[in-house]
């Protein structure tokens, strides 16, 4: 099995650059629940929508972890490809 540290550091990238685009997109529906849910905090919110900010600040949270996921892939690849180095050098 072949597997090139190029592919390793793109994974490690790809779920970095993932976990980005997942926690903007959630920061913005947090943002815009934010002030819906200060203008109908006075008329009475409904529970759905206090339900769908709680899931949005839980997704950024897993988004969170998935950019340190991919950044400890990143680190590994950059680890492992500098101990091949050594090894030949």
């Amino acid at each position: 099995m072949n597997v090139s540290s190029s592919s390793l550091y793109n994974t490690g990238l790809s779920a970095i650059q993932a976990g980005l685009s997942r926690q903007n997109a959630d920061a913005q529906s947090v943002a815009s629940q934010s002030t819906d849910y200060q203008s109908e905090r006075l008329r009475a919110v409904d529970r759905s929508q206090q339900q769908d900010l709680a899931a949005s600040m839980v997704d950024m949270s897993q988004a969170k972890l998935q950019v340190e996921a991919g950044a400890k892939v990143e680190k590994a690849s950059d680890e492992a490809l500098g101990r091949l180095i050594d090894t030949y050098a």
